[in-house]
């Protein structure tokens, strides 16, 4: 199972000149002085420094934000993938987004399920907050679009709730399992500064190190 996988692109969007960042003690954050332009945004890939942000929550649903979400489920469409974090796409803002297809050949995939594995559309999660895990965790392999061609075994509950903004700004909640829930899991990690090789199985780790040290290198990290 890959949550999502991407090649190729371009790794310094212009975008990211516009960001703003500011040091306290060992944790750098991120901000933008300056609205956002939707259409420059694009995927940002490892070790770019804002993939290891905290993100900060986002402090009104504003026109500006659905556009962004609107823009972030194209990119995820065309990826493709099944989710995208704000810092996926260079913004420090706790907001993802996803569309987990109904998996045909699975028959515990359904997005009508109780609770639902799947969704029927692409939806918009504005300063997501997880709680109650529900165990036994279930590992599966996970990708991730700021990776390209880098998957590992990871852990995750079998089940979890999230509540949520919308993009009209009204809170909701809901409990998914399965590939959904994962999902869940893995955007909220992103909007932590956690990534999927953070998570990885001794093993999995293992196998990638010489990947991930490439993608360093290329960035002149090593």
């Amino acid at each position: 199972m890959v949550v999502g996988y991407r090649s190729g692109g371009n790794r310094h969007p212009s975008f990211l000149t516009h960001l703003v960042s500011t040091t306290t003690g060992s944790e750098t954050r991120y901000h933008s002085p300056m609205p956002i332009d939707p259409d420059n945004l694009a995927i940002v890939y490892y070790p770019n420094p804002i993939l290891r942000t905290r993100c900060e929550p986002v402090p009104e649903v504003t026109d500006e934000v659905r556009a962004v979400s609107r823009r972030m489920i194209e990119i995820m469409r065309q990826a493709p993938g099944i989710g995208l974090a704000a810092p996926q796409v260079g913004l420090p803002w706790r907001l993802f987004v996803c569309h987990v297809f109904q998996d045909p050949d699975d028959k515990n995939s359904s997005p009508d399920a109780d609770p639902p594995s799947a969704t029927t559309e692409p939806i918009v999660y504005i300063n997501p907050v997880l709680s109650d895990p529900i165990s036994p965790v279930e590992r599966e392999n996970e990708g991730c679009l700021s990776l390209p061609d880098i998957t590992g075994e990871i852990a995750r509950a079998r089940s979890i709730t999230i509540e949520a903004l919308d993009p009209e700004g009204k809170p909701f909640r809901q409990t998914a399992t399965g590939l959904l829930a994962r999902c869940w899991q893995h955007e909220v990690d992103h909007l932590d500064g956690v990534l999927i090789l953070d998570r990885m199985s001794h093993l999995s780790r293992l196998r990638v190190r010489s990947a991930v040290r490439r993608m360093e290198r290329a960035e002149g990290v090593r």
